[in-house]
């Protein structure tokens, strides 16, 4: 399995194009984003040829941070915003050679009218996504660190995918946040394997390394392996030190456990 450095997370002290040197420098074989838009697309693809690392996914950008927002997709009322902020995400995502969106659905509070919004910027996010050869992510999220937030389980995923019946929406399984919502992870990401588009790691609780914490790694992602998984899995945690580059001792010991028999 492929380990891809989120760059949201880790390297922070630096700006995007340094962090994907750093991640190459370290040995990742991926990166994904967060947010990348304050820069130039031909830097980061510039980065990115230079390292020859792929770019898996960035995002939707999430609304007003300051007033609490956490992306707009779900949210009655906003479709025009959460449109452009789609058309946005896909076009940059398309001039560095992104590989997904995720699509951010926001804190809608399980309001009236917020899966049918959900659902109708999904469909957009696919039909402009499509010609591009990109997926669009959609993530369940756990609401103690996002309360209120609209995908908040799963089979809550799995439900608005069925309705839309789009080849190229699949589902970001977040260990950490699925590990809080619902548990049960190995017998889960089993029974909806064929809609997992990508996978990401951090310690629970707190969202460390993912070499600490209540999960096995090792023997988790050496179960994915046997179910049938061939994708990336995206290191998302926050460094407990402050310091990505410190803290990578983990990376080795779970290649050597996932490259195993």
């Amino acid at each position: 399995m492929r380990i891809s450095a989120n760059l949201g997370l880790l390297y922070t002290e630096l700006p995007l194009p340094a962090r994907i040197h750093a991640a190459a420098r370290d040995g990742f074989d991926a990166v994904e984003c967060h947010f990348p838009y304050a820069h130039d697309p031909s830097e980061i693809r510039g980065a990115l040829e230079a390292t020859g690392l792929p770019m898996l996914a960035l995002n939707t950008r999430p609304g007003d941070l300051e007033l609490g927002e956490f992306g707009l997709a779900a949210l009655p009322g906003r479709s025009g915003e959460a449109r452009d902020a789609v058309a946005q995400a896909v076009s940059y995502g398309a001039a560095i050679g992104a590989g997904a969106v995720h699509v951010m659905a926001g804190r809608s509070h399980a309001g009236a009218g917020s899966e049918e919004a959900f659902r109708d910027t999904l469909a957009h996010a696919c039909d402009l996504a499509a010609p591009h050869g990109m997926s669009i992510l959609i993530e369940p999220i756990n609401t103690r660190d996002v309360p209120g937030y609209h995908l908040t389980s799963l089979e809550q995923a799995a439900g608005t995918i069925a309705a839309l019946g789009r080849d190229n929406l699949k589902i970001m399984f977040d260990c950490y946040h699925l590990q809080i919502l619902q548990g049960d992870l190995t017998r889960r990401f089993a029974d909806h394997l064929p809609l997992i588009g990508h996978v990401q790691i951090a310690a629970v609780p707190d969202r460390g390394e993912p070499d600490g914490g209540e999960l096995c790694y090792a023997r988790l992602l050496r179960a994915f392996r046997e179910a049938g998984y061939r994708g990336a899995i995206g290191a998302e945690y926050r460094p407990r030190g402050g310091d990505t580059r410190a803290g990578l001792g983990w990376v080795a010991p779970l290649r050597a456990a996932l490259d195993g028999p």
